[in-house]
């Protein structure tokens, strides 16, 4: 150390010129290390993300350093450089002042301490405020390193191309969400429903509506060639559903769909068959439809119900361009062929279950097709489906419990899965035990109600008999049974 004051002596003005340089190019690395660490970890997804959710601090912070780190290459060559010339210029100055070994010694010992471990720890837990700090300076540099920075980061995006936002995959996602819940143990805030839930939306477009829909032998269905009498009525309460598929002969050929609330005008007494009341014309789906599309189309409001077809191709000849008023018969609709030999109904949401449809070919007449028929948002033909056997029904409620990933049991139900068969605790210990009598039931109430003994309403559905001298006071009711020991 001694020899060195040959050259500068100690204490000496330009000594500790040479020290504060040596001193300031240590600092000066160190700040090129950790910038360097600290902004090429900011990613433009986590950036951008932080500038729409995060606190007012980190949207400021996070558009000041956008745009600089969008030019990731640039500023990657910058930063190196500068950090590269400030490290080689430090062993000059040192040299200087101390002797060489010392001054390699001293060199490596602040160079690694001040220039590398220290700002690259601190920038790797801070390195977002630390770049929005010094984000002037590194804009300084980039102006200054142009010429080098530049051509070089040109280069690179040539050669490697640009660092385009990383974003996530479905199933990254998911595994995202899951690690942020609370069931992980990481600290997160999302409760299991809300990771359910999140799973679900994104399951959602991968799945079907053969996975959602309920099998055909599942389904309560009503003939159209049946009656609305007592027995009828009385399964129609007893299923609770709001919507009935309508079928004509076979049970897949399905036609339509009944409102149940169209029903409250019915009197059963009178026997009304299914064909006599409104009939609303009932969508046709594909079985590999995705629920998303299915879900959009219920969101138009042409129904809550679709009939699910397993589509069957078939070609279809050309037709003849010298018969241009040529009218095909059974064309392409979104029900089955329906009923004949009655008066035909002229109610736009009313399947027209008296007079066939038909259709022209390049004519001039408008085809007999409804207004409220579902577009199929898919390539595949509506003749296709038309000529597919049903396989199954699915509703708006259907798609909500994919979306949720679990059943939706109401007060009527009597499976929790239909697919599985799987019973509802409530219905299965109802059939296995006497039911309470706060239970709700249907009654069949004549004049003031029929008590049984205890003066509870009988709970069963009754058919007026001849005698009856008024029978349409006999109505349909839900009524709570009457405790006359807490009165």
């Amino acid at each position: 150390m001694a020899a060195a004051g040959e050259d500068t002596p100690f204490g000496s003005v330009w000594w500790w010129a040479y020290a504060g340089i040596s001193c300031f190019l240590v600092l000066f690395a160190g700040i090129m290390s950790g910038l360097t660490l600290g902004l090429m970890s900011l990613g433009l997804v986590e950036l951008e993300i932080l500038q729409r959710s995060g606190t007012d601090a980190e949207k400021a912070q996070a558009a000041a350093i956008l745009p600089v780190v969008q030019k990731q290459h640039q500023l990657l060559v910058t930063l190196l450089l500068c950090n590269a010339c400030a490290m080689e210029a430090l062993p000059i100055f040192l040299d200087r002042i101390f002797h060489p070994v010392v001054a390699v010694i001293l060199s490596v010992t602040f160079v690694l301490a001040f220039g590398e471990v220290i700002p690259q720890a601190i920038c790797t837990r801070y390195g977002l405020a630390v770049g929005a700090n010094f984000v002037w300076l590194v804009r300084i540099l980039m102006i200054i390193c142009y010429p080098i920075s530049y051509p070089i980061g040109k280069l690179l995006d040539c050669a490697l191309g640009h660092n385009e936002s990383a974003l996530f995959r479905r199933a990254q996602l998911k595994a995202l969400v899951s690690i942020h819940s609370k069931e992980a143990g990481k600290g997160g805030e999302l409760t299991h429903d809300e990771t359910t839930i999140i799973s679900g939306a994104l399951d959602l477009t991968e799945k079907t509506a053969e996975e959602a829909m309920t099998p055909i032998e599942s389904t309560f269905s009503l003939d159209v060639d049946s009656k609305l009498d007592w027995e009828a009525i009385g399964k129609i309460l007893a299923r609770g559903h709001s919507r009935v598929p309508v079928y004509s002969g076979n049970p897949r050929n399905i036609i339509g769909l009944l409102l149940v609330k169209s029903l409250l005008t019915v009197r059963a007494e009178t026997e009304t068959p299914v064909s006599a009341v409104s009939i609303r014309r009932i969508p046709r789906v594909p079985a590999d439809m995705p629920l998303y599309d299915i879900l959009n189309e219920f969101q138009k409001g042409s129904s809550h119900m679709a009939a699910v077809v397993k589509a069957k191709p078939k070609i279809v000849p050309l037709p003849d361009k010298t018969e241009p008023n040529r009218e095909v018969s059974g064309a392409p609709q979104l029900t089955a062929p329906l009923l004949s030999n009655t008066e035909e109904r002229v109610e736009s949401l009313v399947v027209d279950i008296e007079k066939p449809q038909s259709r022209q070919v390049n004519g001039n007449k408008p085809c007999s097709m409804q207004q409220n028929e579902m577009p199929y948002a898919m390539s595949r033909s509506s003749e296709d489906i038309d000529d597919g056997e049903v396989i199954g029904i699915i509703t708006l409620e259907d798609v909500f419990e994919e979306l949720l990933q679990e059943e939706i049991v109401d007060e009527t139900d009597e499976y929790v899965d239909v697919h599985k068969r799987i019973r509802v605790a409530a219905a299965a210990a109802a059939s296995s035990v006497a039911r309470a009598p706060s239970i709700r039931r249907l009654t069949g109430q004549k004049g003031t109600g029929t008590q049984n003994r205890q003066g509870q309403p009988t709970g069963i559905l009754k058919k007026p008999t001849e005698g009856d001298s008024n029978p349409s006071k006999h109505q349909v009711n839900l009524v709570e049974p009457l405790l006359e020991n807490k009165r």
